[in-house]
């Protein structure tokens, strides 16, 4: 490609871009359709409450968010469309600086508000591979068949710095975090008990031992040796992504975490330069960029902006690979309020048997021996055993996820639970939106209980995909106007005190 010896990458940046808004679309579009119900006036979790019990106790750099100036429902609806929007635009084609700035802002704002619902390691990746795309961005033009800038090198080995943390960290977390990593064993158990298991769930399932080991030495290979290779010669390079680009399909396919293993293959995508990119995109594409490259207009104010923002990643970086080196590795957290370098971890405990919390409800007036009990059907988390495993990447439930971390504990450590029953009392639209099925649309329960199962994969010629029986109660039958209810979420700051007020 001509222009190439000077800067190689300018069909990565295409691509790229392009794969990072395919993501932003993903996100805002779960935001669309999911943040009003959790975190909503009247949702779960409510943000505005959040913001009022927060007060001026953290300062807005401490927790910056659009939602300070307006957390109204309008305004979290405007935010998610605005955000889709404009990453639609992203995915059709415009490269602009200033869009992708906003799209990170937008990100920012709901992971800051998202309490429960938005703590999870893709949302703080998706904002860290969002900042480092605004300075791959031109200012001033808005496609890439009008700009001439030249893609920053630097910002391409810092997504590849990016690439190292995400898997080295997963690899690290794994072989310190649990025995079954290191016996080659995980993989026995993980397809079962992961969050959300999909069809390919349980055909792996299935699969002989040696399958399985063979399975963790490849993910060991993967995430502890390959990432030493991504700053390595250009065949070095290219092999290594494209075992992790293999990798992360893999992943894909055999279970539903949202859209985490998405955006790596995306940020991957900067171990390939443009002799990778031209064998597999249209020739009258790469002919296109060429024209571009052939006549550069390097930036001498780029130069120093992506300076600086290198200066600031290495400054940042101390604390991820001292948290990477330390035995007490954390998994999956952000040492600065921007989330502008973070570390990543994933897996490094994996449960060996699967419990969930299945909510049952009556009409009965009196709850009795004989009282019949119906079951809550969620979108995609286990309930009925006949149901088939789902499959949803890269969109992401984020009710049935917390789902999956109710049941590892108990109703203190997912506090949301007591939220989402007292939701379900009063048969709240929103609240059902994020269920599959309601078994009360005429009228709302009188009691709900939840109850705690053991959940199994079926074998192969068994009957329906789960197999299930009843441990114990996890919440007593509970009513809309239960006192104890009303005081809980009253303490949680999930409503007001004046429904305890209200309260008979």
């Amino acid at each position: 490609m001509a222009g190439s010896e000077s800067s190689p990458y300018w069909l990565f940046r295409f691509v790229y871009l392009r794969a990072l808004g395919f993501i932003y679309v993903v996100a805002f579009l779960i935001a669309h359709h999911q943040v009003l119900p959790l975190l909503g006036h009247d949702g779960l979790e409510p943000a505005d409450l959040y913001l009022e019990r927060l007060g001026d106790s953290v300062s807005f750099w401490q927790l910056p968010t659009l939602f300070r100036f307006d957390a109204s429902d309008a305004a979290f609806g405007f935010a998610a469309a605005l955000g889709l929007l404009l990453a639609w635009l992203v995915l059709c084609g415009v490269e602009n600086a200033l869009v992708m700035a906003t799209l990170w802002a937008l990100q920012l704002s709901f992971v800051h508000v998202g309490q429960d619902f938005y703590g999870y390691g893709w949302e703080i990746l998706l904002l860290e591979a969002g900042f480092l795309a605004i300075f791959l961005c031109p200012v001033r033009s808005w496609g890439a068949l009008e700009d001439r800038t030249p893609p920053p090198f630097a910002v391409v080995v810092m997504l590849r710095w990016l690439v190292f943390r995400v898997m080295f960290g997963a690899g690290l977390i794994k072989i310190r975090g649990d025995a079954c990593w290191r016996d080659l064993s995980c993989l026995v158990y993980h397809y079962e008990t992961q969050p959300n298991p999909s069809p390919v769930s349980w055909l792996l399932h299935q699969a002989p031992l040696w399958f399985q080991q063979l399975g963790v030495l490849w993910n060991h290979f993967v995430e502890l040796l390959a990432p030493w290779f991504v700053f390595g010669p250009r065949w070095v390079r290219t092999a290594a992504g494209a075992c992790i680009v293999l990798f992360q399909c893999i992943l894909i396919a055999s279970g539903n975490l949202s859209f985490l293993n998405w955006l790596t293959l995306a940020i991957t995508l900067a171990c390939f330069d443009d002799g990778v990119f031209e064998r597999v995109l249209p020739r009258r594409l790469s002919r296109l960029l060429a024209q571009r490259a052939a006549s550069p207009l390097p930036s001498r104010v780029q130069h120093y902006v992506v300076l600086a923002l290198a200066c600031i990643v290495l400054v940042r970086s101390y604390q991820p690979i001292t948290n990477m080196l330390s035995p007490h590795q954390r998994m999956n957290g952000s040492f600065d309020p921007l989330h502008l370098v973070n570390t990543y971890g994933a897996f490094g405990s994996v449960g060996k048997e699967r419990d969930e919390v299945i909510l049952e409800g009556t009409t009965d007036a009196v709850v009795a021996p004989d009282t019949r009990w119906h079951e809550y059907q969620f979108k995609c988390k286990p309930g009925d055993v006949s149901r088939r495993p789902c499959l949803i990447t890269p969109y992401h439930y984020r009710l049935d996820w917390q789902m999956w971390f109710a049941a590892l504990g108990d109703y203190r450590s997912e506090p949301f639970i007591l939220s989402l029953i007292h939701k379900l009392l009063q048969n709240d639209p929103g609240t059902l939106s994020l269920i599959a099925e309601n078994p009360f649309p005429n009228a709302a329960p009188r009691f709900i209980r939840a109850e705690r199962y053991r959940y199994a994969f079926t074998h192969a010629g068994e009957p329906g995909y789960w197999k299930r029986k009843r441990l114990a109660p996890y919440l007593p039958p509970l009513a809309a106007d239960d006192p104890r209810l009303l005081e809980f979420l009253v303490q949680q700051g999930y409503v007001r005190g004046s429904a305890l007020n209200a309260a008979p």
